[in-house]
């Protein structure tokens, strides 16, 4: 049986802080560091750019991808999550800043914003999806619960 999907939710780290920095950087490394520099500062920008967090929320689980850092989908069963809520948080007190980030008990995929989706799983680490749509990542997560208990 082919999996629907409910939901689904593609984020990019687009801040302007962000490429500011890496301006700067890119321009003191081709200054310094000629061709190399130039290849370095290349290199990560292109990095950085290709960086994309998807949020899918299927029929059989919640999947999460951040990709190139990770090459498939991590699937999050429906059987494993107890509950999901809608929530605002600080990346970089709370986390350390954003991509994916470990504290005690939780894992969190973040890539721009202060809000997402705080998901409890029953036995295993908690986890935090940021999302630039939470309310209706938070709503296909319950309904799926809801359709998976009945």
């Amino acid at each position: 049986m082919a999996s629907t999907t409910h939901f689904r939710e593609v984020q990019r780290f687009r801040q302007w802080w962000l490429w500011a920095i890496l301006g700067v950087v890119g321009l003191v490394s081709v200054v310094s560091g000629g061709p190399i520099g130039i290849l370095v500062a290349g290199g990560i920008v292109v990095f950085v750019w290709s960086l994309s967090l998807t949020t899918e929320v299927r029929n059989d689980g919640l999947y999460i991808q951040l990709w190139p850092l990770q090459r498939s989908f991590q699937r999050v069963p429906w059987t494993a999550i107890e509950s999901a809520e809608a929530v605002r948080y600080r990346p970089l007190r709370e986390y350390g800043g954003w991509g994916i980030r470990w504290r005690p008990g939780t894992v969190a995929y973040s890539v721009s914003g202060s809000r997402g989706v705080f998901v409890s799983r029953d036995g295993d680490r908690d986890i935090l999806v940021g999302s630039e749509r939470p309310d209706e990542l938070e709503t296909a997560i319950r309904e799926q619960l809801h359709t998976a208990v009945h």
